[in-house]
């Protein structure tokens, strides 16, 4: 005769099954919903461009690969793309591991929080371009000078969630993990680290973009190579196929590492689910 114990075992072990069926199917109908909506946007991008027929406004997107399978032949893409990559990489992984950082610092000092929050703010609601001729400066118009840009665009928004995401956790939890005298290392690791760890996805996912744009800006005023420089080069000399390369390499560059970080939060964190 079956325990009673076995069979709430049984129960849950159906349960834990269904779930992850449910999951699975759900995480299907999200990628096909996904190709979808890309084949789409593509059909409609190579209709309109024909039917606008104008070369400087707009142009096929199969010219467009046309282009990039040429330039990608020829060897002429890949010191750019990979004087973009380079800036981009380091920038963001600096700008992200000083933003995680200073937030949990604020985060678990008031009077830090007060020294620095004004400044958070100032210096996050600057416009990049205004401080163009601060990096030319300082930096010089070389490789460090858009490193510096893609760092300052990173770290305020990785900051800021990773300080939100820690001054957010459960007060609840947090009283009874400290009534168990739980250290202030055992608080962080089991209960803000957790709590704050979806919002600092977060402000990768949403560094991922601003890094992106900062590349381009950076190369856009001072560079010799790069997508930018190919971009501010297509639209110096009207060259709109070579324009939109660089754009759809960046665009799907953005995709890309986003996605990822979307897969990482959900494996990181499958209580939210």
């Amino acid at each position: 005769m079956e325990r009673p114990s076995d069979q709430r075992r049984v129960r849950g072990n159906g349960s834990r099954l269904a779930g992850g069926a449910v999951r699975q199917a759900a995480n299907r109908r999200r990628r096909v919903r996904s190709y979808i909506s890309i084949i789409a946007g593509l059909a409609i991008w190579e209709l309109v461009a024909r039917l606008i027929h104008n070369s400087l406004f707009i142009v096929p997107f199969t010219t467009v690969v046309s282009r990039l399978v040429t330039m990608t032949v020829s060897g002429q893409i890949w010191p750019n793309l990979g004087a973009s990559s380079y800036e981009f990489a380091v920038g963001f992984l600096l700008g992200a591991g000083t933003g995680i950082l200073i937030g949990v610092v604020m985060a678990a000092s008031r009077p830090v929080e007060e020294y620095l929050d004004i400044w958070v703010t100032f210096l996050y609601a600057t416009p990049l371009v205004a401080l163009m001729p601060f990096f030319i400066i300082v930096f010089g118009v070389g490789i460090p000078a858009k490193i510096a840009i893609v760092y300052v665009m990173v770290v305020f928004p990785v900051l800021i969630n990773t300080f939100t995401g820690i001054r957010t956790a459960d007060a609840d939890l947090l009283e009874m993990v400290r009534s168990f005298s739980a250290s202030p290392g055992q608080v962080f690791r089991e209960v803000l680290f957790p709590s704050a760890l979806p919002f600092i996805l977060t402000g990768l996912r949403l560094g991922v973009g601003r890094g992106l744009i900062a590349v381009v800006v950076g190369e856009l005023f001072f560079s010799q190579q790069g997508l930018g420089y190919l971009i501010n080069l297509a639209g110096q000399s009207f060259d709109t196929p070579l324009l939109f390369v660089g754009v759809l390499i960046l665009a799907v560059a953005g995709v890309v590492l986003t996605g990822f970080l979307q897969t990482l939060e959900r494996r990181m964190t499958p209580w939210r689910r």
